[in-house]
Formats: C-alpha cells, sequence, structure tokens
C-alpha cells in the first residue's frame, strides 16, 4: 500500500512539474514535515506575542496550547505520501481557527 501512495503523490508531483506549479511538495520533498514544524512554532510563537501585544487573558493562552496541540496533532499524524490524508489533515484547520477565535474572544472579555 505504502508503494501506492508513494506512486501517487509522486503523479502528483509529476502534474505540478508539468503544470508548472510551484508547490510545496516539490520544494520541501521529504524534509516537509521538519519545514511545516516550522512554520507551525513560527505561527504559534507569532499568535503568543500578538496576544500579549493585545493584552489577552489567560483564557487566549489556555487556547493557544490547544490550537498548539492541535497543529502538533496534524503534523504529527499526516501522512505526506497520501493525498486524501492530506487533504483531511488541511480541512482539520478549521478547528485551528475556531479554537484560536474562541481563544482571542474569551482573552478579551477576561481581560
Amino acid at each position: 500500500m505504502r508503494v501506492l501512495r508513494g506512486w501517487i503523490n509522486l503523479l502528483d508531483k509529476e502534474d505540478d512539474k508539468i503544470v508548472g506549479v510551484k508547490s510545496t511538495a516539490l520544494r520541501f520533498g521529504d524534509s516537509t514535515k521538519n519545514w511545516v514544524s516550522g512554520f507551525g512554532i513560527a505561527c504559534i510563537s507569532s499568535l503568543a506575542l500578538s496576544g500579549f501585544n493585545a493584552s489577552l487573558g489567560l483564557p487566549y493562552y489556555v487556547f493557544l496550547a490547544a490550537a498548539s496541540g492541535q497543529l502538533a496533532w496534524q503534523i504529527w499524524t499526516v501522512d505526506i505520501y497520501s493525498g486524501a490524508d492530506c487533504s483531511r489533515k488541511f480541512v482539520s484547520n478549521k478547528w485551528f481557527g475556531a479554537i484560536v477565535f474562541s481563544g482571542i474572544l474569551l482573552g478579551r472579555l477576561s481581560s
């Protein structure tokens, strides 16, 4: 099954090359999870700094910790060779946004 998923991913990359799409799958290759982890750390750090600068209360940081966990789960469990799994993880980003938004609201109400 792994070979089949690798083949499908290879076809997606080949399609990207043919069409001229400069996708992250082509750019980062097998180190995609490392790059995405770095982007996730930058995102969470920026959100924490933004919360500090906006004087948001403790609930914001509790929700930010939950959002960090959700993001870490996405990165840890994604199979970069499975288009279906990548799509499911992408769609699950709505929960990341909902958690951060809830944190902003409750952080503002508590400050």
